[in-house]
């Protein structure tokens, strides 16, 4: 539909974003001089899109087709042979988000599981984050509210649209929180074992997070309280295990 407006298409999309595909990318960009990037898909799509960013300047248009969120952050990833880096750069941070949920209903029912831990991994890091905000945090319980609600519906029935539309708020919730605050143990071990291991990035962050919230939560009783309030447990010890049973009830990943 983009007609003549279409300078490139870019189909070698790697998860962990390795170097070899951005230099490609990059060279096909400056090559045709593209004046805007435009990402369609889930987080490993978003990320190349941003390493061209991080190089050009151009701006991104991002449709996100997962739970991902990373479409909100100004976080960057790339990989290679010794692991994976990652930082944080405004120039990567996606100038518009088109957001659909009926591109979310083709996800099939493992990656909708694991795609949503990955969401819920964000808005909960970002609850205990040492520089976290009356309004991150306010984001972030509003993100784990529209999770625990829509994202079992969407499982169960992939083309319940309202299921949908109410995980991909509650994932864009979380983004913008983890988007506004640092990241911590969680994300620091997904991005660790994920690059050295070659292993799929929602999976990760779905068999870590009950763990991580569990070893974090007697440091951080306040912030973990709000996840329990929404997980609909008695107290910041319950969330990690809420958590866990979450991700079964899911069939989503637990374990490496």
């Amino acid at each position: 539909q983009l007609g003549d407006d279409l300078a490139w298409r870019i189909p070698d999309v790697v998860q962990h974003v390795p170097l070899g595909a951005v230099a490609r990318a990059l060279e096909a960009a400056l090559d045709v001089t593209a004046g805007v990037l435009v990402s369609i898909g889930g987080g490993s799509a978003t990320g190349l899109a941003k390493a061209i960013a991080r190089d050009t300047g151009v701006p991104i248009l991002a449709v996100p087709t997962t739970y991902a969120g990373s479409e909100m952050t100004p976080v960057w990833g790339q990989s290679d042979q010794s692991g994976k880096t990652t930082g944080r750069d405004p120039q990567v941070l996606p100038r518009v988000v088109v957001y659909d949920p009926y591109l979310t209903a083709s996800m099939a029912a493992e990656l909708t599981a694991a795609s949503g831990m990955n969401a819920l991994a964000h808005a909960v890091e970002s609850l205990y984050a040492p520089d976290s905000t009356q309004q991150s945090s306010d984001v972030a319980q509003e993100a784990i509210r529209a999770l625990v609600h829509g994202l079992p519906r969407a499982v169960r029935q992939p083309d319940d649209l309202q299921a949908r539309t109410e995980t991909l708020r509650g994932a864009w919730l979380a983004g913008w929180a983890l988007g506004s605050t640092t990241m911590g143990l969680h994300h620091k071990l997904a991005h660790v074992l994920g690059g050295t291991y070659h292993l799929p990035h929602a999976a990760v962050h779905s068999v870590l997070l009950p763990h991580v919230a569990a070893f974090n939560a007697p440091a951080a009783l306040s912030p973990f309280s709000r996840a329990a309030r929404e997980l609909g447990v008695s107290g910041p010890e319950a969330v990690g295990v809420a958590l866990f049973e979450l991700a079964t009830q899911l069939e989503a990943p637990t374990s490496l």
